[in-house]
């Protein structure tokens, strides 16, 4: 890829000319969608999402209270925002009535770093508002350079993994087939392609799953790895683990209330799906927020992927992937 061509395309991005005299040494290429990204600490961006990323790492102030909700797109950021989202916040907003997820999305509630909300429109935004403690956050940032940008705090990090098979067919109808079947940015066959070279905004997903899955063996007090398939066959014990890790267990008498059922169903994509601040709402950036639901299955994938491409994304997996413990 012309990287003369990619650093005139930034030219018009609203980004800063440390940042593009930055992005103009860095490896480009475009993207599934045809945006141009470039390659920062191992990870690919757009050159916008790229700002927003060096104003995280250069401006954010993290407080050991933090929880930061980490994902690469489209592996349950949504369902993992509103479970994080409620179980932390169930004292002061019991799952009943007037429940701020029946109000509000849950990236309203939960807030991208570098995406759509917070540092991608501002080096420095108002963090004043998030006053209540924890502060939730969430990211698709590497661990690494999200690592970079909390300076030695001890916040906690939960991390969602997902099956790569379903994540490529999750992210190609978000991304690349924009929900209708004559509005095809690019094919599915050309965004497997590009999912396997790595070249996805925030990819190679492999390499940031490694990095997370790294980070929760080195340490796993402070870094939680969880996986979508878990938490759809076992909800119960994947919430209890997460309030556990959180430092808010559930109490004898919340679970013998039913209080963790509760919230499965609060946050479950069924309910979710069927709000009306769902099926109409938008977020900042003009998207639907209907968008954000689909199927949520587990093994959709089957009805996307030929053999051949099963077989070829499953020996990129293996050599990526070589590690006993982390199984898809």
């Amino acid at each position: 890829m012309d990287e003369k061509k990619i650093a005139m395309n930034v030219r018009n991005e609203d980004v800063s000319e440390e940042t593009k005299t930055l992005i103009s040494s860095l490896p480009s290429d475009k993207d599934s969608t045809g945006k141009n990204v470039c390659k920062y600490q191992g990870c690919w961006y757009t050159p916008r999402i790229l700002q927003a990323v060096l104003n995280f790492q250069k401006n954010f102030k993290a407080q050991d209270t933090d929880i930061i909700v980490a994902s690469f797109p489209k592996c349950g950021t949504t369902w993992l925002k509103a479970l994080t989202f409620a179980v932390v916040r169930r004292s002061k907003h019991p799952p009943h009535d007037h429940h701020p997820l029946l109000s509000d999305n849950p990236h309203v509630l939960v807030p991208y770093l570098e995406t759509m909300n917070l540092y991608f429109y501002s080096e420095k935004p108002d963090l004043t508002k998030f006053s209540s403690s924890p502060r939730l956050f969430s990211t698709h940032m590497p661990s690494h350079t999200l690592q970079e940008g909390l300076k030695d705090s001890t916040c906690k990090v939960v991390y969602m993994c997902r099956n790569v098979k379903d994540t490529l067919v999750s992210y190609w109808h978000f991304f690349c087939k924009k929900q209708t079947d004559d509005n095809v940015i690019s094919s599915f066959e050309d965004t497997f392609e590009m999912f396997c070279r790595g070249v996805t905004t925030f990819g190679p997903f492999w390499d940031q799953v490694l990095s997370y899955w790294r980070g929760s063996l080195e340490d796993p007090k402070h870094v939680l790895f969880m996986k979508f398939e878990e938490m759809k066959a076992e909800p119960r014990e994947q919430i209890k683990r997460l309030a556990q890790f959180l430092g808010c267990p559930f109490t004898k008498e919340e679970e013998e209330s039913g209080l963790v059922d509760e919230i499965i169903d609060l946050c479950s994509l069924r309910n979710l799906s069927s709000l009306e601040i769902n099926k109409t709402g938008k977020l900042y950036n003009g998207r639907d927020n209907k968008t954000f639901f689909r199927k949520g299955e587990v093994g959709d994938w089957k009805n996307y992927l030929t053999p051949e491409m099963e077989n070829k994304i499953d020996m990129i997996i293996q050599e990526k992937l070589q590690n006993p413990g982390l199984k898809f």
